[in-house]
């Protein structure tokens, strides 16, 4: 099976105009978001759809491989879907191209489900929340999942309601251990990244954008409202997700940690 990685970027991000050649340690976003993936496992090709020249030239000068798209699209997976009918692949993983420093080994764990189950269409990822004020960021999505694994719901509100007296199902205070000290679960949230099928990936681009789509601003809700399941891999992710100017400089901050 021919896995393909593709990342939409378009310049014309609201909360941060220009975001993909954002400078974040000497390399526009892209560049980051570009090598972070090369470095997952099982994948044959990584492009970049974009429909802006600029964008282009940066992919280019970096030695990527890029493909223009239509300026047409109002949404990544329409712009995926374009990307899916003019080259060969049986998966797509769609990295969104506000995640530098992604791991290879979380592209690959979501991965995983779809090959162990013919009958999942699409895969993304989650990993735990323990800080407060990530809960009540709309700018993080938060995911609901079933005990088999697959979402309930996604939201940039804060869910599901933590009452103070709230236990887990074994009957504990949902507090979880993180080096030496305890510290609130307070939830999952949902990283930009999806699989799917190449099919299945053609059918929901097709499909109309949903109420719960438009009032979320959440593509991968029209799955969820039109009875399709979305399988959600919990990772080891925290990596940093770029959506204002205040995270470009948290981005620029945990490269120079990271380098140090």
């Amino acid at each position: 099976m021919s896995v393909v990685a593709i990342i939409p970027a378009r310049y014309a991000s609201t909360r941060l105009p220009g975001k993909p050649l954002a400078d974040i340690g000497g390399k526009p976003m892209i560049q980051h978001v570009y090598e972070s993936t090369l470095k997952a496992p099982g994948l044959e090709r990584v492009l970049v759809a974009t429909d802006d020249r600029r964008i282009e030239q940066a992919v280019k000068s970096f030695g990527g491989e890029v493909l223009m798209t239509s300026r047409r699209h109002t949404s990544g997976t329409d712009r995926l879907a374009e990307v899916a009918r003019r080259i060969k692949a049986d998966w797509l993983v769609n990295v969104q191209g506000d995640l530098p420093f992604i791991h290879g080994d979380t592209i690959a764990r979501a991965i995983v489900p779809l090959r162990r189950n013919p009958a999942v269409p699409m895969g993304t990822v989650c990993t735990p929340i323990y800080d407060a004020a990530e809960w009540h960021n709309p700018n993080i999505v938060k995911v609901l999942r079933d005990c088999a694994g697959f979402a309930l719901y996604f939201s940039r509100a804060p869910i599901p309601f933590i009452r103070r007296d709230a236990l887990d199902p074994g009957g504990n205070k949902i507090i979880a251990q993180t080096g030496r000290r305890r510290s609130q679960l307070w939830g999952y949230r949902h990283l930009g990244l999806y699989v799917y099928r190449r099919a299945f990936l053609l059918k929901f681009a097709r499909l109309r954008p949903t109420a719960l789509e438009q009032i979320e601003s959440l593509e991968q809700l029209r799955a969820l409202e039109n009875g399709y399941r979305i399988y959600v891999a919990e990772v080891d992710e925290r990596s940093i997700e770029v959506d204002t100017p205040a995270d470009l400089k948290k981005a620029a901050r945990y490269l120079k940690l990271r380098a140090s």
